[in-house]
C-alpha cells in the first residue's frame, strides 16, 4: 500500500479552511496513488488555545461537519485519511485522531498521554483502550504526538497486531530528538512501519519543527521532510514485512524476535500505579 504524510501549516480557529486544505491535499495524494494519507495533530482547529472555554466552540462531535467533509472526500476518491481534531463530548474536549474511508469513520483514537502544552493543558485524557483497525488488509494503530514518548503505547499496538502506527503530531522546538531518534526506535523495537506527521508554521508563539518521517520496521528512515517547509511524503508499506517478527541475520547463529523474546513476568513495575503528579495536576491545584 502506498501511503502519504502531509506536513502543512494550520490556521487556529479556522475549522472550515483547514478542512478544505486537507481535502485539497487529499486529492493530490490520491492522484499520486496513495491509499492512506496522514495529516497532523489538531489539523482541523489548531492547537495553541489558551483555555477550554476558548477551544470548545472549535471542538466538534465525530458526526460533525469536519468529519463529514473528510469522509465525503474519502468516499469520492476511494481512499482513507487520518487527521487530528478536537472531539466535543458534552463540556469536555478530547484530542483525537480520526480514521475515515469510503464507508465513513473507521476508528477514533483519544490521546492518552497529555503534555502541559497548548490545548492539551485543558483536554480530557483518553479513556479508551488502544485499538487496531484494518484497512484493505493493512492493520493500522493510531497514537498522537506525546504518546510516542511512551514505549508502552506503541508496544501495545504492536501486540494487537499493528502493521503501521500513525502519529499525527504538533512538535514544537525541544522535540527534535523525538523526531529524529524516537520514531525510528519505535519502528525498530516493534518491527512495524511508523509514520509521524508534524505540522509547520507558527501559532501563538510556537514555531513547529516539521521533520515528519515514515520509517520501515527495521528503523530505517524511508523518507523525511525538512524542518520549515510544507511537504508531502510518500512510502510503500508491505504488511508482510512488519509481520515477520523473527529476524534471521545468520541462520542458526543470529536470530532475534522482539515479540517472542519478551519476558512480561518481569515488567510488572511498568503497570504499577504511581503517585507522581503531572504538570497538569500541579497547575490545577
Amino acid at each position: 500500500m502506498k501511503i502519504a504524510g502531509v506536513q502543512i501549516d494550520i490556521s487556529i480557529t479556522d475549522n472550515a479552511g483547514n478542512t478544505a486544505r486537507m481535502i485539497e491535499k487529499l486529492r493530490e495524494t490520491a492522484a499520486a496513488g496513495a491509499r492512506l494519507t496522514v495529516f497532523p495533530e489538531c489539523a482541523v482547529p489548531g492547537y495553541c488555545f489558551g483555555s477550554l472555554a476558548e477551544a470548545l466552540p472549535y471542538a466538534e462531535p465525530i458526526d460533525g461537519p469536519s468529519v463529514k467533509a473528510m469522509a465525503a472526500a474519502c468516499r469520492e476518491l476511494g481512499v482513507y485519511a487520518v487527521f487530528g481534531m478536537l472531539e466535543r463530548d458534552g463540556d469536555r474536549a478530547f484530542n483525537v485522531a480520526v480514521l475515515t474511508g469510503p464507508a465513513g469513520v473507521v476508528g477514533v483514537y483519544r490521546k492518552v498521554h497529555l503534555p502541559y502544552l497548548g490545548i492539551d493543558m485543558f483536554t480530557t485524557p483518553g479513556d479508551r483502550p488502544f485499538a487496531v483497525h484494518e484497512v484493505e488488509g493493512l492493520k493500522i494503530g493510531m497514537l498522537i504526538c506525546y504518546d510516542a514518548a511512551f514505549p508502552e503505547a506503541a508496544r501495545s499496538l504492536a501486540i494487537l497486531g499493528a502493521d503501521l502506527i500513525v502519529l499525527p503530531t504538533n512538535w514544537p522546538p525541544g522535540a527534535e530528538t523525538m523526531a529524529t531518534c524516537s520514531i525510528p526506535c519505535r519502528a525498530m523495537e516493534n518491527q512495524v512501519y511508523f509514520a509521524a506527521v508534524n505540522r509547520v508554521g507558527e501559532e501563538r508563539g510556537f514555531k513547529f519543527i516539521g521533520e515528519s518521517s515514515i520509517c520501515a520496521p527495521s528503523g530505517q528512515v524511508l523518507t523525511r521532510a525538512a524542518t520549515t517547509e510544507a511537504a508531502i511524503l510518500y512510502a510503500e508499506i508491505d504488511p508482510l514485512v512488519s509481520r515477520r517478527k523473527r529476524i534471521v541475520r545468520v541462520p542458526d547463529k543470529h536470530i532475534i524476535d522482539r515479540m517472542a523474546d519478551r519476558r512480561p513476568e518481569f515488567y510488572s513495575l511498568l503497570v504499577a500505579p504511581h503517585e507522581l503528579k503531572t504538570p497538569r495536576q500541579d497547575h490545577q491545584q
